[in-house]
């Protein structure tokens, strides 16, 4: 075996992979892992006087403006390419199926009170664990056994998204972080916003507050 060949295989056999297991991330603009499922959540959020606002230049695939549009990347139970756990540190997937991917995770919940007047939510695809009607409950995995400061190991050949949980973002080996602020303008009259469980850092209130950890290759 030649030294290309002998190179290659040694970069092969240390190619890390997506953990086991189903679960979702929030797709960046970058688009989904490989031969992973996608589905979208358009929310109608407050029609009076409408504050959303999100973090200039963030890099999430959807349309944002009076409603939130995001899209989904879930990994398919049936991919033979992932291995492993998720490794311990702080942080936050999305639940994907009764149960949370195991070592490590607690479950929880965000309900947003989304517009009640000439509420247009819509969906389609495969999402996270949830509701989806005139309201959204999206259901998360959360972890705060390891230090954000403590690196990761997950792939790096493409961007990714993770949440922050009790922490600043978690940092993740041979990846840049940038974190990106998400403010949702919720129901004004009788809000019914909630949480429950390990949520993402940020939510609660009237109004929802996300801060989301965007990964990019170094």
């Amino acid at each position: 075996m030649g030294i290309v060949s002998k190179l290659w295989v040694t970069q092969r056999s240390q190619e890390v992979k997506w953990p086991r297991g189903t679960y979702t991330l929030i797709k960046p603009k970058s688009g989904c892992p490989l031969n992973w499922l996608e589905g979208w959540r358009d929310q109608d959020d407050e029609d009076d006087d409408n504050e959303n606002s999100m973090t200039i230049g963030h890099h999430f695939f959807g349309s944002f403006g009076r409603n939130m549009k995001f899209y989904y990347c879930t990994n398919d139970p049936n991919d033979i390419n992932d291995e492993g756990f998720w490794p311990a540190g702080n942080y936050c997937i999305l639940k994907q199926g009764h149960s949370c991917p195991p070592k490590g995770f607690l479950s929880g919940s965000l309900y947003w009170d989304d517009d009640d007047s000439r509420n247009k939510n819509s969906y389609g695809g495969v999402l996270p664990s949830g509701y989806y009607d005139r309201n959204t409950r999206i259901d998360y995995c959360c972890r705060k056994d390891g230090s954000y400061t403590r690196e990761i190991e997950l792939p790096t050949t493409k961007p990714f998204y993770l949440m922050r949980f009790t922490s600043p973002c978690q940092l993740v080996k041979g990846m840049y972080v940038r974190e990106e602020h998400v403010h949702f303008d919720d129901e004004d009259h009788n809000n019914k916003n909630s949480v429950s469980g390990s949520h993402p850092y940020g939510a609660g209130g009237g109004n929802h507050d996300l801060y989301y950890c965007y990964y990019s290759p170094l």
